[in-house]
């Protein structure tokens, strides 16, 4: 008998029964409407990798069988290959996808690859699979402000993350260095800040130099479009994120009424950021730039139909808000202690504007120093303080600890790593990670709706950067999400030694475990290295205002 099959994520449960189902030239599919993209998936590789055409058929003639069950969950399904036909059983179009993924797992080597050189017969042993994921929220956050990557660049990642059945795509569009999302009311928003003239080049102080190289780019509402239907047949929906009040130099840029005015009362003269890290320049809280971002998203809404919207919310600078004299009084008139509190006063008008139109508020764990954070779900990236906490307080979280989940980190402490920024956030630590932290009650526990990777993008300015920064560790973090955490790693790791020929086969540039590759076009990224203890007190620090 040949030996099992390697599945990754792992299912839930897999049972090999006896016989095979072989496809050889042609073979019959049939199915439901809700199956025509795993269908469609499906044929698609068959004919590109082994030339074996799909043709449609009535149920009982088919060989390949796409059943409605609706006693199955929204993204389960059960997959069952013996002698004579493969049938896949599913009560939603997410769950028919991710029992096609798996099927196409079962051919073995080569249906990844785009082309053969000849018809090939592919076998398929026989077995049972009953599958569900662990989490609802299994996601990658990939930032396009940074560095932007086209339209194909990100269809491609979203082929990725359906491979390995991640279901939320976290969109960062706008920061201080670029706004990458296209708003008819506001023209200048891309005319002018989704470009800029240069751009920081390694670590994170004022000593690192820049090059002279203009980068920018943009999503036209076309672009959006595209990726947001694709990204729906792969099962994943698109979570755009804008970032306010902070992280704004980009749009100040082009509007600068909306930054604070300057000590004799101008505008504020300011370039779309070409540094890494923390602007000095907040949006101003006056109520008419609240109402040009009620206007942005209003436009947001009518391109993504995700209930979840980002809207930031994390490292803002008080500074220029506290030397305001205006900031003081509409801090006083809004009834507000302090002109640091405009931040949340801000959020709660943004916030509100959503759910007037059935959205949710996605925020980072900043928010937890708002005192009634309303309706709101949690990103907690400051270690575990801001899961622990947004659970003691009730609220949703979606888990990212920087320590563990942040993709941008450096993967080894070997010199040669070419982004040696963070701690190390190496396969095994993210395979170890558990989005419920120890010692939660079975109602916080209730509370966390999953975990997502985060991957920034200061020093990763092309798609081999991404590639060698997610894969593999992205696949770890997959299966935790998709099968639940408390694997063995020596059994996952054998597993991946199989997978990574998959992703070979799509051209990815993963990083490999025998050393770092040398993907970067220019020497090596100097950053800031910590090690776990300084990176824990760093975090105790900043969480005290909200512990």
């Amino acid at each position: 008998m040949k030996l099992d099959p390697v599945l990754l994520p792992r299912p839930q449960v897999f049972e090999r029964t006896a016989g095979e189902f072989t496809l050889n030239r042609s073979v019959r599919a049939a199915g439901v409407a809700e199956a025509v993209d795993a269908i469609a998936l499906v044929s698609e590789r068959l004919w590109s990798s082994s030339r074996i055409r799909v043709d449609h058929a009535e149920t009982d003639a088919a060989g390949l069988r796409f059943i409605a069950d609706p006693a199955l969950a929204a993204e389960a399904y059960v997959l069952e290959v013996g002698p004579s036909c493969v049938e896949v059983r599913a009560s939603s179009s997410a769950g028919f996808g991710h029992g096609a993924v798996t099927l196409l797992q079962l051919m073995g080597d080569g249906v990844w690859r785009s082309a053969t050189a000849g018809a090939r017969a592919i076998t398929i042993p026989a077995c049972r699979i009953e599958d569900e994921p662990r989490f609802g929220w299994r996601g990658l956050m990939l930032d396009v402000a940074r560095h932007f990557l086209p339209v194909r660049e990100v269809l491609r990642l979203l082929d990725l993350m359906a491979m390995h059945k991640y279901n939320r795509l976290h969109f960062h569009l706008t920061d201080d260095q670029g706004w990458r999302v296209e708003i008819k009311a506001w023209p200048r928003l891309t005319e002018v800040s989704s470009w800029r003239s240069r751009s920081q080049v390694g670590a994170d102080d004022a000593t690192a130099p820049e090059n002279d190289r203009p980068h920018g780019g943009f999503y036209t509402r076309a672009d959006i479009a595209e990726i947001v239907a694709y990204a729906a047949s792969r099962g994943i929906t698109v979570v755009p994120e804008i970032d306010v009040p902070g992280h704004s130099q980009a749009a100040i840029a082009a509007y600068p009424h909306l930054g604070i005015p300057t000590a004799d009362g101008r505008d504020p003269e300011v370039e779309v950021w070409p540094r890494f890290g923390v602007s000095g320049f907040p949006l101003n809280a006056e109520e008419p730039t609240v109402e040009f971002f009620r206007t942005v998203l209003d436009e947001l809404l009518e391109l993504f139909p995700s209930v979840d919207i980002g809207l930031g919310g994390d490292e803002v600078p008080s500074g220029p808000w506290e030397a305001d004299p205006r900031s003081w009084e509409l801090a006083r008139v809004r009834g507000l202690g302090h002109p640091r509190e405009l931040q949340f006063w801000f959020l709660d008008q943004l916030n509100a504007h959503i759910r007037s139109r059935g959205r949710r508020m996605l925020a980072w764990d900043e928010i937890l120093e708002h005192d009634e954070p309303e309706g709101v779900t949690v990103l907690g990236w400051r270690g575990e303080t801001g899961v622990r906490t947004a659970l003691r307080r009730g609220l949703p979280v979606v888990a990212c600890p920087d320590n563990a989940l942040y993709f941008d980190y450096r993967q080894s402490d070997d010199p040669r790593e070419p982004v040696p920024v963070g701690v190390v956030v190496d396969l095994r630590t993210v395979y170890a990670s558990d989005p419920i932290p120890a010692g939660a009650t079975a109602e916080e526990a209730a509370l966390v709706r999953g975990a997502q990777a985060n991957l920034w993008t200061e020093h990763l300015d092309s798609s081999r950067a991404v590639d060698y920064m997610l894969w593999p560790r992205a696949c770890a973090l997959a299966e935790v999400l998709w099968s639940g955490p408390g694997g063995d790693f020596d059994e996952f790791d054998r597993r991946l030694e199989t997978h990574l020929r998959r992703l070979a086969e799509r051209g990815v540039e993963y990083r490999r475990a025998d050393g770092p590759l040398p993907w970067q076009e220019r020497p090596g990224v100097a950053g800031r290295v910590q090690d776990q203890a300084e990176r824990q007190r760093e975090i105790d620090l900043l969480t005290a205002t909200i512990a």
